[in-house]
């Protein structure tokens, strides 16, 4: 079972229900596909660390054999390549490792190379085996870093796997649910709340995934994101309150459901609702 915890936008308290839930869940596997900015082991703290570096192909071009047909500068739809002063010039950074160019070259003037973009680190916490994706600052994609990670809760399908995915709606989020069972979108209390809610509900939608959803920092007074739930017949499948005590916890690196028995209460419930809709 692959749960998926996302959100429209970062700070709605995404990680702190994907800590929380893999903490419950016995043995559990929690993959951080946050690659810009992840987190999750600041809560864990894994021990036992690995490291495997995450690399792409990148071109290199043979001058020699270049005639400057531009076929491979018409073909790249990133504008990573470009024909100048009779030298063709591969521009890396943006560069998003099709491998177009090799088959469309037909002097075979290309080889590739591998560049690492990031790296996955393995560790283990408790029960709870912890795989961070992280990507190296400027780097295009974290989609290959993803991918990888993915592939872990293949080889560990007998686990209960959490993923905490990026922030927001773009195709790294898209690559992210797209192998979830089970989706839960985490929303905050107000009118900016709701509008981020309504942006991940229409993805899961579109991409035919069952979902519920988890109001986080509840308060006193109006939730635009409970009425867009309630407009919209959405089953909320938790709600988590404006606490100063969880913010310290949260703000501390301590995972809520170890420390106190009312939060362990309330991700406990989370828990169940979520195997509940998901028909576990």
């Amino acid at each position: 079972m692959k749960i998926a915890v996302l959100s429209g936008k970062g700070g709605t308290g995404k990680t702190l229900v994907s800590v929380n839930l893999a903490e419950l869940a016995g043995e559990a596997l929690y993959l951080d596909c946050d690659v810009e900015e992840p987190n999750g082991y600041l809560f864990f703290k894994p021990q036992q660390l690995e490291s495997q570096a995450v690399t792409v192909k990148i071109p290199v071009v043979d001058q020699e054999k270049c005639t400057g047909c531009r076929q491979c500068v018409d073909f790249c739809q990133f504008n990573a390549l470009a024909y100048i002063k009779d030298r063709l010039i591969v521009f890396e950074e943006i560069c998003h490792s099709c491998g177009g160019c090799v088959l469309v070259c037909p002097e075979k003037a290309f080889t590739e190379k591998d560049k690492e973009i990031g790296r996955i680190e393995r560790g283990v916490s408790g029960h709870v085996q912890v795989h961070t994706g992280i990507l190296n600052p400027g780097e295009e994609s974290g989609t290959p870093i993803i991918n990888c990670l993915l592939g872990d809760s293949d080889d560990h399908s007998d686990l209960l796997t959490v993923i905490d995915c990026p922030p927001g709606t773009s195709c790294i989020v898209m690559d992210t649910v797209a192998g979830a069972d089970y989706c839960v979108l985490v929303a905050e209390p107000t009118i900016f709340g709701a509008h981020n809610l309504a942006m991940v509900h229409e993805l899961v939608t579109l991409m035919g995934k069952p979902f519920g959803v988890v109001l986080n920092k509840i308060q006193e007074g109006d939730n635009p994101s409970g009425q867009f739930c309630k407009d919209k017949e959405i089953p909320v499948l938790g709600r988590i309150p404006f606490d100063q005590k969880l913010g310290l916890l949260n703000s501390n690196g301590a995972i809520a459901v170890r420390e106190d028995e009312a939060y362990r209460r309330i991700f406990s419930d989370l828990l169940a609702a979520i195997r509940k809709e998901a028909g576990l």
